[in-house]
């Protein structure tokens, strides 16, 4: 399978278009920047012959074999050329036949780091709840946060509450890294006391991550927690940045705000001042 570099063709497209327009727009780049949109439309409709005079935008749509053409997107990323977004946009069209064969890519650990990333992308835009619990799997055997649990944890969120009791059910083997991202997911669900504890838990536990669970504590919206976020209000220790978030969180919860301190000397409280 032939790997095309689209972008460098349209690098090249625009490059000829300016030439020929440069007089007629008076070489204004503010002008002709905003061209652009309509030189990228020019150039999807157009037939090329380094597409055998097929346009871009109709090149990947004759083809119809679902793993064919997850197989050239993987081509594309062990050859490192930039990967069409017509290509995935075709992928994501085929729909179930896609989805099964996305699906099975995920399982092939030879595949590159990016393909993986992106067959994730792709079944989230295909709203498939089928790889659920191999992401929370994933999720809870992390000692570090990545780029795959941030994008694991994303697709989680869009399969909405269906995914509530299978991440409450992975916490107790869960790592610390994955506890705090399934807090992060947890917290849109209102309600359910496990959930309040554990997003309690995180935040007493939480360190230099204090304003952060002090959010999914507000968004959770469990009056419950202001004591605890009082109390961190005036730890001796806190940052000034720290301090605004859990006093934002302290009066999104209907508690009053506590009484002001003094940050003078504060890194962030004077760079703050400053700006």
């Amino acid at each position: 399978m032939k790997c095309i570099d689209f972008d460098k063709q349209f690098e090249r497209y625009t490059m000829e278009w300016m030439k020929r327009n440069a007089a007629k727009y008076k070489n204004n780049m503010d002008v002709i920047e905003g061209m652009m949109p309509d030189v990228y439309m020019e150039f999807m409709a157009k037939p090329a012959q380094w597409l055998d005079g097929l346009s871009p935008e109709a090149y990947f749509d004759r083809f119809d074999d679902a793993g064919m053409l997850v197989d050239w997107m993987c081509e594309y990323y062990v050859q490192k050329v930039p990967v069409p977004d017509l290509l995935l946009e075709r992928i994501t069209a085929l729909g179930d036949q896609a989805e099964a064969r996305l699906l099975a890519l995920l399982d092939n650990r030879g595949i590159p780091h990016e393909a993986e990333l992106t067959a994730i992308s792709l079944l989230r835009e295909l709203e498939s709840t089928a790889p659920m619990q191999r992401y929370v799997d994933f999720i809870a055997g992390l000692s570090e946060p990545d780029e795959k649990g941030d994008m694991c944890a994303e697709s989680l969120l869009s399969m909405g509450e269906a995914a509530v009791e299978p991440v409450l059910r992975a916490l107790d083997t869960a790592k610390e890294a994955g506890r705090n991202i399934f807090a992060d997911i947890l917290s849109n669900y209102p309600g359910d006391e496990r959930i309040f504890a554990l997003l309690a838990e995180r935040f007493e536990h939480a360190g230099d991550q204090r304003a952060l669970f002090a959010s999914y504590l507000a968004k959770f919206g469990d009056d419950r927690a202001l004591p605890a976020l009082k109390e961190a209000a005036q730890a001796e220790d806190i940052n000034y940045l720290d301090y605004v978030e859990i006093v934002n969180a302290i009066e999104a919860l209907g508690g009053e705000r506590p009484p002001e301190r003094e940050f003078s000397g504060d890194p962030y409280y004077e760079s703050l001042k400053r700006v």
